[in-house]
């Protein structure tokens, strides 16, 4: 593991991330408490949270949020502007109307799998996985599990063709 990025970048908040060899992350980015594999490339404006992996050769476009609870193998693909959500009843007090604390919810895990590719704007809900070799369409919303090689578009998202891609 690496003690830092290979490349320099200003405006960067790097908080207790374990980087492997010849990681690039650029600047305006937010990692903390994550993992970071070899070769993978992290975009300007991407904020990564804490209990987040990022496998090996990953491409992580500009303006895109991952959030706590969140396992994505090695060679993927995350478009600009994707969403990862690991609560699916987010609220911000309780019953009672005191703030929510982190025994107040349940985080839900998300995986994706290895050369899975996700388009720009998509928004993949918690709890799902989206498996290998998978194409998720621009701008989709992904409340279930996607099959290896499946290519799903729209809102929700769903099967595009029958055809598998690998």
């Amino acid at each position: 593991m690496a003690e830092a990025p290979a490349n320099e970048a200003p405006y960067r908040l790097l908080n207790d991330v374990q980087f492997g060899v010849d990681v690039v992350v650029h600047a305006f980015t937010n990692l903390y408490g994550c993992r970071i594999g070899d070769e993978s490339r992290i975009g300007p404006f991407v904020e990564i949270q804490s209990g987040v992996e990022i496998g090996a050769r990953c491409k992580i476009q500009s303006h895109s949020f991952i959030c706590s609870g969140v396992t994505i193998a090695d060679e993927v693909f995350v478009g600009h502007g994707v969403l990862f959500i690991n609560d699916k009843r987010p609220r911000a007090t309780t019953d009672d109307g005191e703030l929510q604390t982190a025994d107040d919810w349940t985080q839900l895990a998300t995986v994706v799998e290895r050369g899975a590719s996700l388009g720009s704007g998509c928004v993949v809900l918690g709890g799902v996985r989206i498996g290998a070799g998978a194409l998720v369409g621009a701008g989709a919303v992904v409340t279930r599990d996607v099959g290896e090689g499946e290519v799903v578009a729209g809102i929700p998202a769903r099967a595009m063709v029958a055809e598998r891609m690998r």
